[in-house]
């Protein structure tokens, strides 16, 4: 298993600050995630940076077992 850890809006939108995921490529992930969560977490999700294990990751990046997966919505801030 992996860790997602959702923070902001993306936490608000799923109802949960983290879950664990069967490990999956991170575009498997945002699918997975969007389908189970729903519409509102899958438009939150299109804007997000995800960080597999601190590193900012795109959608071909691999999620392995024991992976920590961070979900960041855009901040503002100046």
């Amino acid at each position: 298993m992996s860790t997602v850890r959702y923070f902001a809006a993306a936490a608000e939108a799923a109802g949960r600050e983290q879950e664990p995921v069967e490990p999956a490529s991170v575009g498997e992930l945002r699918a997975a995630l969007a389908e189970r969560h729903g519409e509102r977490l899958g438009r939150v999700l299109e804007r997000c940076s995800v960080l597999v294990n601190g590193v900012r990751s795109e959608d071909d990046a691999p999620v392995a077992a024991g992976d920590v997966v961070d979900v960041l919505p855009p901040f503002a801030g100046g």
